[in-house]
């Protein structure tokens, strides 16, 4: 079940602050400094937050009003927007990013409490406006990372930890083309099962290991399946 609105704000709000911070830190010459993310500078990957921040307020104001209004004008724009932006001084981009994240915080607080069950659409699937939340917290948690800027999975919220592996877990559990997991984590006192079937592979390591390894963040070096071995290589997660 995906965590609730009073879970998911300060994990949203926390990893606004700290995206925010790390990119405080940057000097202007690392904006233009490949991420982590393929085809993707620093400059592209904040300025993706930035309007990601902007597609949620549409969201929120569906939900709000009842009036249907798309995250995005169409994935053309969205990806047009990225590339312009992306091109901008470093000062407009972290000026950009403050300013959404404040307009994003400001449209979390003119929903009323009945408006966080109303339905709204988002990557074709209709989800409960409450649910964007969460999705924040993710984005920004793991763009974060992506940044490449020093940033790690051993710095969310240990709660915000488990829930990520628990979502990862089922979505990517349903998927045909993904191989059943066991994780195992070294610091938790639970497994976490990546779909269902016979004779599932255990990936043993701390749990911030196995969160990067199973979101394609990281190759999985310092972790290993129950015979001692490296874990294989995933098919992407999103």
């Amino acid at each position: 079940m995906t965590p609730t609105v009073e879970q998911a704000l300060p994990w949203a709000a926390d990893g606004a602050a700290h995206l925010r911070g790390m990119m405080t830190r940057m000097g202007d010459d690392a904006f233009a400094k490949p991420s982590s993310l393929p085809d993707w500078t620093r400059a592209h990957l904040l300025t993706h937050v930035a309007r990601n921040a902007d597609a949620l307020i549409n969201l929120l104001t569906w939900a709000r009003t009842g009036v249907p209004t798309p995250a995005y004008a169409s994935m053309e724009q969205r990806n047009a927007d990225i590339e312009a932006g992306a091109k901008r001084p470093p000062a407009e981009i972290r000026a950009d990013l403050l300013a959404s994240s404040d307009r994003l915080a400001a449209a979390v607080r003119k929903m009323p409490e009945e408006a966080w069950s109303a339905r709204v659409e988002f990557r074709g699937r209709r989800i409960l406006a409450a649910d964007l939340l969460w999705l924040r917290a993710r984005e920004v948690w793991i763009h974060a990372i992506d940044l490449d800027a020093g940033a790690s999975f051993a710095d969310l919220p240990r709660p915000m930890l488990r829930e990520l592996l628990t979502d990862a877990a089922g979505t990517l559990g349903a998927r045909p083309d993904f191989p059943r997991l066991i994780l195992a984590p070294s610091d938790e006192s639970r497994t976490w099962t990546v779909g269902e079937g016979p004779d599932p592979l255990e990936v043993r390591g701390p749990a911030a290991e196995l969160a990067a390894w199973l979101l394609g963040r990281s190759k999985g070096r310092d972790l290993r399946t129950a015979e001692g071995k490296r874990p294989p290589a995933l098919p992407s997660w999103l």
